[in-house]
């Protein structure tokens, strides 16, 4: 239902084609503060809490009550007044002009505020939209509100009608939205700012994990709302939401929320909402629980003095966001205003009076408003004796505020003074209200305020005060930080997996895997080691990997391969010594000297060819290592070759006529030894030249450890060498296999045969066993074949011969190798 005034009612600003349904509330009692002035500034302002509807028996007729009364709210009312009257005062401020106020209590009701922005525009008791019923009366812009629930509708009426709004208190996000709101503009900052404050908060000490009290209001949900998805933007999980009802004192309902705080396991509780001393009063009965907890109150909590008044104890051990600028406002002047204060002097002052006595305890002159009160309040009132003053409140007064109103009202008399003092422009008085309402915003926008005892004030493109935030600490318990987190930190050496938990912030902690590392707390993931690196016992950093290669030092089985090489070397020197001392013997010459020597020589280089496996590889040792002993071994196997041939040739000649005479002789077996060595040595000079044997770093066969051994490159080649060797002791085994039944004394063929058969053997085995294994066992193989079948050779070929020089010299004639036994042709 829209109301029309009629009278002396005047048309005021409107919109072309209006078109709204108002809904107009009635109220028992106004709480409204008008001073007329040249130039008016509107204010709607909380300073009752709640609103509840009152039915009056006698005339049946519902109206509705403004309850709950804050006293620090009630300070921003003296604020705005004391603000007005100091600029009124000083000279320098709006020249030869008055600056009055019409401020309405808007009870935190938004059909409340509409109401009040209506009755301010029109002028009377009843709203008119859209009329002014007060003559040429000038509001010039509107202060208010303290919440966004009262805040946002004002400035959806005040954007159309085109006047200028500053809040001291509203918050919510959307009223930065410039095209939507262009007149608005705000002494606090939006929601967004704070919290993007409390985040970096809870990040720096990995809180993660928290819970929210919060009034059980409209205010209290937009904000829950909003700080629940903002927090979980940034991965910080909500354990419990507790909504406090005013209203409800039952042990069931204050059991209910005791135990849910109680069984929580965070540490962190954020409170939002309404501040108000009911909420106050709804913590009492959890304030052991919250002792134990650290509390964390955003900028609107700790912008109020009230709340560290009313209980103190609750916020031991809490943290605190206030704003980042304060002003000394506890002047003489301010002083004197408020000793001036008193319901006698203001009989009709009604907000005063409810200050009076609820928070006093006085009777008012009413008797029907008396009762009312104390059935609302449970309190019994009393007559007062004159003595009571405002500053007698607790809490009501303080050397440091944060005083958004007293910034809010300066501001606008400071854009309205810059209005009025730009040359060639009428003054206020005389300019028309079409003219300077829609022009006051663009002073506002470029506006630097300086106060004596505050900082630089400007409002930034959104319409905010930028100011940074500030954090009281009221003392940790015991001196820890509290912890707040779903899952206890995973230490450095785990990773954080997801959890059967529906919480992102819960998880588990997982053991990174093999080669992995993490090394900071709670790290979501492991990384890898770089390739010469592996992680250490705690996998929290990277450490050298181990190196395993046949040492000369750190291996037991080094020191063993060392000595037998070295024993093996001087019994070969030994026994070519004796060969050499017992050069012209019957039994040296008849087994071909010079085979038998370049055979020692041979053999004897196989020994210390051993050394090119022992030690760290490096290419060069990698490509002479099996080349070497390749060699050396093939021209021994030859030697033995062109022993067996010769054996049997000789044997073949002595019969009358024989064709193999031509082939016996030193050239026959030189020629075997040098053709057969010769297929070796190219077949070796090939596999250098191709793809020779190279260092090689292998690093997945043992974890940790890297295994620095030689690849051979081209294995054709590595198997062509094993196998050319392995054709000439075939050959050799089966020419001296042939030749066995040839007479003992001239005889080597069975020492030959022996001997090959080892060396087969040996290799044979060697080759699976070499498949198998890696790193220095390999090696270990390798040098075993080696030696075992260089030692082979030596015993199964020359300590016979040695043993007949040396201890049966009888048996090394002439006379005994040629009577001894018959030739017996094969």
């Amino acid at each position: 239902m829209i109301v029309l005034c009629v009278g002396p009612c005047r048309p005021g600003i409107q919109p072309i084609n209006p078109s709204c349904h108002l809904e107009i509330i009635k109220v028992v009692q106004e709480h409204e503060y008008i001073q007329e002035g040249d130039i008016m500034i509107g204010g709607v302002m909380t300073a009752h809490l709640h609103m509840i509807n009152v039915t009056f028996p006698l005339t049946d007729s519902e109206r509705f009550l403004c309850i709950d009364p804050i006293q620090q709210n009630f300070r921003n009312f003296i604020d705005f007044r004391f603000v007005v009257e100091q600029t009124n005062k000083d000279p320098t401020r709006l020249p030869n002009l008055t600056l009055g106020y019409h401020i309405y209590d808007s009870c935190g009701n938004p059909k409340k505020a509409v109401r009040s922005v209506f009755q301010i525009l029109s002028g009377t008791r009843e709203p008119v939209p859209n009329y002014s019923c007060v003559g040429k009366r000038n509001i010039a812009g509107f202060i208010g509100d303290i919440s966004s629930q009262t805040t946002v509708p004002i400035a959806q009426i005040l954007t159309i009608l085109g006047y200028s709004q500053i809040s001291y208190g509203a918050t919510d996000p959307s009223l930065s939205e410039r095209i939507t709101f262009p007149y608005f503009f705000r002494t606090v900052q939006s929601e967004e700012s704070r919290y993007f404050a409390l985040g970096k908060l809870l990040r720096q000490f990995g809180w993660t994990w928290v819970g929210i009290i919060t009034s059980d209001d409209i205010s209290g949900d937009e904000e829950h709302q909003h700080l629940r998805k903002y927090l979980y933007s940034q991965a910080i999980c909500i354990e419990f939401t507790t909504r406090l009802k005013i209203n409800d004192h039952t042990s069931a309902y204050t059991g209910h929320y005791y135990s849910r705080i109680y069984l929580s396991s965070t540490s962190i509780i954020l409170l939002c909402g309404t501040v108000s001393l009911f909420f106050l009063i709804q913590l009492s009965p959890v304030e052991s629980v919250l002792l134990k907890k650290t509390l964390i109150l955003t900028t609107n909590w700790g912008a109020n003095d009230m709340v560290f008044g009313y209980e103190q104890e609750i916020f031991n051990c809490s943290l605190v966001f206030v704003p980042g600028y304060h002003y000394h406002l506890d002047t003489p002047e301010m002083k004197s205003f408020l000793e001036n204060l008193h319901p006698s002097k203001f009989t009709k002052d009604m907000l005063l009076e409810d200050i009076w006595m609820i928070f006093h305890l006085c009777l008012s002159e009413d008797p029907n408003k008396n009762h009312l009160y104390e059935y609302i309040y449970l309190q019994r009132l009393q007559n007062c004796t004159g003595q009571k003053h405002i500053t007698d409140l607790p809490y009501f007064t303080s050397d440091y505020s944060s005083p958004q109103v007293h910034l809010a009202v300066d501001i606008m008399s400071q854009a309205l003074h810059d209005m009025n003092m730009q040359p060639n422009e009428k003054s206020l008085k005389n300019r028309e209200k079409y003219h300077y309402v829609h022009q006051l915003h663009q002073y506002l926008k470029t506006l630097t305020y300086n106060s004596s005892d505050g900082p630089t004030f400007y409002f930034n493109e959104n319409g905010e005060y930028i100011t940074r935030h500030l954090i009281y600490n009221y003392k940790f318990a015991n001196g820890l930080i509290p912890r707040a987190q779903c899952s206890d930190n995973c230490l450095p050496g785990f990773r954080k997996a997801p959890s059967s938990s529906a919480q992102s912030c819960c998880y588990d902690c997982v053991l990174c895997s093999e080669g992995e590392i993490s090394n900071i707390t709670d790290s979501t993931s492991c990384f890898k080691c770089p390739d010469m690196e592996w992680p250490n016992e705690g996998k929290n950093h990277c450490i050298a990997r181990k190196e395993d290669f046949l040492s000369y030092t750190n291996d037991h089985i080094s020191v063993f391969i060392s000595s037998s090489s070295i024993l093996l070397f001087i019994i070969n020197l030994l026994i070519l010594r004796v060969f050499i001392s017992y050069w012209d013997t019957p039994i040296v010459r008849a087994n071909n000297r010079s085979l038998s020597f370049l055979l020692l020589v041979s053999i004897k280089l196989s020994f210390p060819s051993v050394f090119l496996f022992l030690g760290r590889p490096v290419d060069i040792t990698c490509m002479l290592r099996n080349i070497t002993f390749g060699i050396t071994f093939s021209i021994a196997v030859s030697s033995l070759l062109a022993k067996t041939i010769m054996v049997c040739v000789a044997f073949k000649a002595t019969k009358p006529g024989s064709s193999w005479r031509k082939w016996v002789g030193v050239k026959l077996s030189n020629s075997v030894v040098l053709f057969c060595s010769s297929i070796q040595i190219i077949i070796c000079m090939t596999w250098l030249a191709i793809s020779p044997p190279f260092q090689e770093l292998e690093l997945h066969t043992y974890p940790g450890t890297i295994i620095i051994q030689c690849n051979e490159g081209s294995a054709i080649g590595f198997y062509s060498v094993i196998g050319y060797m392995g054709l000439l002791a075939a050959v050799s085994f089966v020419l001296a296999f042939l030749a066995r039944t040839l007479p003992d004394s001239f005889n080597e063929a069975k020492y030959i045969t022996f001997s090959m058969l080892l060396f087969c053997s040996v290799w044979i085995t060697m080759i699976p066993a070499y498949l198998s294994t890696k790193g220095k066992n390999t090696v270990c193989v390798e040098i075993f074949a080696i030696l075992t079948s260089s030692a082979g050779l030596l015993a199964c070929i020359f300590l016979p011969k040695c043993y007949i020089i040396l201890f049966k010299p009888e048996m090394n004639t002439k006379s005994h190798l040629l009577g001894k036994k018959t030739l017996q042709p094969t």
